[in-house]
């Protein structure tokens, strides 16, 4: 078996994507390192309820699916609603939470030694298997003008991946450092492969960590429950999300800058893509396949046995391999 470190000398990487190291962890550089900082210093609230993924785990299907829950599957259509309602900390800063309509969800994709935590407020950690994790990661960086890496390769970005120099650092400490607390009352670990498998035990789940009125209310209502599925579906999420995204970033971006209802930590995005003169017709759309086994049609077979020793490197004396126990074929 090939050591790690000699894995880390296969392969130089020619292009990379716009990063910044901040304080220890690393951000794409649009993010505004001053608002990122301030996010950190959060003091959840009683009835605080954050979603917490590494990127490209989920993250945007469990906000749908935790907003359809709290909003009886009515889903938020507005773009600038959605992340007013369910706001990305890191992004957007402490004012967006402080202010959000609750009941509501914080996403950030923080490690456990970095999340603003109280044992009286509430975790979601989705986590999803390392191989489809990076290949979704790919494409949200390759087309997200904010990374500059349009003329990024797979092979550069699973270098990336691999060495843990992406976005939010290692795949792997990140994951680890939420699995020692997936038993804690007050955290939820779910798989995003779970989801897929079995969508309405899922969301009984969910629905039951939230409280359990909303998990009754969806036994015995089969149209609430009906409704939750449909609208979190990828078909629907999908549609709904390139054209609130489109919607939205057809406005003029002097007129968003100007808005007040605009948090701080989007405007400091927006200014940067303005400034860089980065086209927002290609912001990318946050629902991609959302299929288990993508990865298949990316991974080299050296690749995916590189990433299978890893795995089984980073998380030895661990049961992580549990989690995906069922779907050996595929992952």
């Amino acid at each position: 078996m090939l050591s790690f470190a000699c894995v880390r000398k296969a392969y130089i990487v020619q292009k990379k994507p716009d990063y910044q190291d901040v304080d220890g962890l690393r951000l794409v550089a649009m993010f505004s390192p001053d608002i990122f900082r301030a996010a950190l210093q959060y003091q959840p609230r009683k009835d605080d309820l954050f979603i917490v993924t590494y990127p490209k785990c989920g993250t945007t299907w469990m906000q749908n699916v935790v907003l359809l829950i709290l909003n009886k599957g009515i889903p938020l259509t507005d773009f600038l609603e959605f992340q007013k309602a369910t706001p990305f900390l890191e992004l957007m800063g402490p004012d967006s939470a402080k202010h959000m309509k609750r009941p509501g969800a914080i996403k950030t994709h923080l490690p456990f030694r970095l999340q603003p935590y109280s044992p009286e407020a509430k975790y979601i950690y989705v986590v999803r298997n390392p191989k489809d994790c990076c290949v979704s990661f790919y494409y949200h960086t390759k087309y997200s003008p904010g990374y500059n890496f349009q003329d990024g390769t797979f092979n550069d970005f699973f270098e990336l991946f691999i060495r843990g120099e992406t976005d939010y650092g290692d795949y792997f400490d990140h994951l680890l450092s939420w699995y020692e607390h997936r038993n804690d009352p007050n955290v939820l670990f779910i798989t995003y492969e779970e989801m897929k498998m079995d969508m309405q035990t899922a969301v009984l789940k969910i629905a039951k960590f939230l409280g359990t009125q909303y998990a009754e209310n969806l036994e015995k209502d089969k149209d609430f429950m009906k409704r939750v599925l449909n609208h979190s579906s990828f078909d629907y999420m999908r549609k709904a999300n390139e054209h609130s995204v489109r919607e939205y970033f057809q406005h003029d971006p002097d007129s968003i800058l100007s808005d007040p209802n605009v948090p701080e930590g989007l405007k400091h995005v927006i200014e940067n893509l303005k400034d860089s003169k980065k086209s927002f017709d290609n912001i990318p759309n946050l629902i991609r396949k959302g299929i288990i086994g993508d990865w298949k049609n990316h991974f080299t077979e050296e690749q995916a046995q590189r990433m299978d020793e890893l795995f089984f490197e980073r998380t030895k004396g661990t049961d992580v391999w549990k989690l995906w126990e069922d779907l050996k074929n595929e992952i």
